[in-house]
């Protein structure tokens, strides 16, 4: 019992709970300000002090700057809302916060994130709602409101739509008693300034009490008033609102501003009285936080006159009372084709104009769609069953590959564009060149296929009685393809026909880089492709430059070697006649590299490393008689052989023994075909 205890103490301080629970007079809280103006930041300086406080990382991609802010890497939750690949999106987003936070004109604005489904739009301001309600419990984030009692013997009363405590100064003096109250200090980082009315019940209940005290505003604030820290919170909807569309028969304004108590009428008489109306709108609980609207150009126009004023004015206007101040940040989300619509609706004009668009995109770069993936399917979620390397590759590259235009330049292909966009380097292409063709394709990213489609298809795959316990590229190739039939978002068979052929263009990636791996676990030996590598570049440079190669043996000068040359080259089908025309490219990729202050290794030229792979593998191939494995009858001296390319594949590329033996048995069956062919 006594361990019990201790560990119950251990994730419950009581001094937490004193410092998050703190209340005190108003003149307490007026030190805290003076200590500490921060307290008394806004809804959009808050938000964005709270994105920026978990720090950011400068990086450089196809030299453009960009900005990486770890606060969407989901610190809070350890990477469960994690946002992979959209830097350039949240960086806009980022910055329409800190105008606002500045004031510079967009806090005036609602913020629309917009974009496909299935492209982290929800996910973004979930985490924000998730950031900020985070960041109200720490010592950076400390917010306070206040509460009322109308008679020493009365409980305390929140204001209702949890006021900043200086609303109790009159307008008509705040300014200079917050002057007086911080001085000429330098060290803001924003200006001190709280605007706007206490809300309808506030107010009422302030005007009372200064009636009681002939307008003797510091006996009120003393006696009947004091200042609480506030956490905010979305399940008790606390500075988080979240607004969802229903159909108009069951939805109404009232949800967003409030409604009327009818029980309390006849204890106030009147349904004008603010003690008779719930201040319980989405709008009002919002207030001093985050607001989101979900699939938000949904909304019956009657909603999106309602979010005019509360975003040009910060004000709404609950039924029976006069316009009421609020101070929260507006994020909506919305798709492709509910866009379109506002854009085509000309009596939207004044919306579309107090809107601030932030295209969120699907991610087009591999790395970072594998990443999603990987987060959902790994070892420690997916226990029992095995998953082979590269199945959750190949299903990111078909996902990235439907989302990116066919380039305009003919001797690229699509897959070679997104290698390009994964960091890849390709011969004759420098980073101003991927700057171009992102540039050249400014809408790429917004169709596709979304990742939840692809996590389907896995998790089918998963589940299926297939594999002996692992599940292999294959199996989620088929399943990503049978889905194809029954899509709902895909509008024609011509698209349905091009996402079929990019599945077949990424099967024959596939081939190329298993063979690849098998090949490697036969020959084995970096160190002699290296060695390779070092021998052909220093004969090309011989041949390109009409020089001689000193013979490491002999120490004799000669001519390049020819048939060391060919013999590589003919791997990739580079045919004699443009031999010299590749030679030179090599050379010029490698003087690139120098320029930019990059070192050539052999790995770094793709076409290079598959030649040298091919040309080592063929060398050692027929040592181990792979395509044998073909046929039922292998001999010990053989098997041997096999087992010990099965181990390299287990220890070096991750398979088990299942998908290592199924790897070996897919190779040996491409190289018999080919042999077969080439006999035929």
């Amino acid at each position: 019992m006594s361990s019990i205890r201790s560990l119950a103490r251990k994730f419950a301080s009581t001094d937490q709970f004193r410092a998050l629970n703190w209340h005190g007079t108003f003149e307490e809280y007026l030190g805290l300000v003076r200590e500490r103006p921060e307290v008394t930041r806004n809804a959009f300086q808050r938000l964005y002090d709270m994105i920026v406080s978990w720090g950011a990382d400068e990086l450089t991609r196809h030299k453009r700057p960009l900005t990486r802010y770890k606060f969407f890497s989901d610190p809070i939750d350890g990477g469960a809302d994690a946002i992979f690949g959209l830097e350039e999106p949240l960086m806009r987003l980022v910055g329409v916060l800190k105008s606002a936070a500045n004031g510079f004109g967009t806090e005036k604005r609602i913020i629309l994130l917009h974009g496909p489904v299935g492209s982290s739009k929800s996910t973004i301001a979930r985490l924000l709602k998730k950031g900020i309600e985070h960041y109200s419990r720490t010592d950076a984030g400390a917010l306070y409101t206040f509460q009322w009692r109308m008679s020493p013997d009365d409980p305390w009363e929140d204001s209702p739509m949890h006021e900043d405590p200086l609303k109790l100064v009159p307008g008509e003096f705040r300014r200079e008693f917050l002057r007086e109250l911080v001085g000429d200090r330098n060290d803001l980082r924003y200006p001190l300034d709280v605007g706007g009315e206490l809300d309808p019940a506030s107010r009422f209940n302030f005007r009372l009490l200064l009636e009681r005290y002939d307008g003797d505003w510091w006996s009120v604030i003393e006696q009947h008033v004091r200042v609480r820290r506030l956490l905010l919170s979305e399940k008790d909807r606390v500075g988080i609102g979240t607004f969802q569309p229903k159909d108009e028969k069951n939805q109404d304004s009232t949800e967003l501003t409030g409604d009327i108590n009818y029980r309390k009428i006849a204890q106030y008489g009147s349904d004008s009285d603010p003690r008779a109306f719930n201040f319980d709108g989405e709008f009002n609980v919002a207030n001093r936080g985050v607001i989101e609207f979900i699939e938000l150009l949904k909304l019956d126009v009657a909603f999106l006159y309602d979010l005019l004023g509360a975003t040009q004015e910060h004000k709404i206007k609950p039924k029976k009372f006069a316009q009421t101040d609020i101070d929260e940040v507006i994020i909506g989300h919305t798709n492709e084709p509910e866009y379109r619509k506002l854009q085509s609706n000309e009596l939207m004009e004044a919306f579309r104009d107090r809107t601030v668009k932030i295209d969120v995109p699907y991610i087009t770069t591999l790395s970072d769609e594998i990443r999603i993936y990987e987060k959902d399917f790994n070892r420690e979620k997916v226990k029992g069953r095995f998953i082979a390397p590269h199945t959750i590759e190949v299903a990111a590259m078909w996902a990235v590959l439907t989302r990116l235009e066919e380039p305009k330049n003919a001797s690229l292909t699509l897959l070679q564009k997104l290698k390009l966009y994964n960091g890849k380097s390709l011969p004759g292409f420098t980073e101003d060149n991927i700057a171009e063709l992102r540039e050249a394709a400014p809408r790429e990213g917004m169709q596709g296929i979304s990742p939840r489609y692809v996590q389907d298809k896995i998790s089918n795959a998963l589940v299926s009685d297939q594999g002996e316990g692992t599940i292999n590229p294959f199996m989620v190739m088929n399943e990503l393809e049978e889905g194809l039939r029954h899509h709902s978002l895909i509008a024609s068979e011509d698209l349905r026909k091009h996402y079929k052929d990019l599945l077949a263009t990424v099967k024959e990636e596939y081939e190329d880089i298993v063979k690849n791996e098998v090949q490697k676990a036969i020959s084995a030996d970096e160190d002699a492709i290296a060695r390779l590598c070092a021998n052909y570049i220093d004969n090309v440079k011989a041949y390109t430059q009409r020089e001689k190669v000193k013979n490491k043996y002999t120490g004799q000068d000669e001519e390049p070697d020819e048939r060391l040359m060919r013999s590589i080259e003919e791997k990739i089908d580079i045919p004699d006649a443009r031999k010299d025309d590749f030679r030179r490219e090599i050379m010029n990729y490698i003087g690139a590299l120098a320029i930019e202050g990059k070192q050539f290794h052999y790995w770094t030229n793709e076409r290079l490393q598959k030649a040298l792979e091919l040309k080592l593998f063929e060398d050692q191939k027929d040592s181990i008689k792979l395509k044998n494995l073909v046929s039922n009858v292998i001999d010990k001296e053989t098997q041997e052989k096999i087992d010990i390319v099965k181990a390299r594949l287990i220890k070096n590329y991750g398979y088990d023994d299942v998908s290592a033996t199924d790897v070996l048995n897919y190779v040996a069956s491409i190289f018999a075909r080919g042999d077969a062919v080439r006999q035929t």
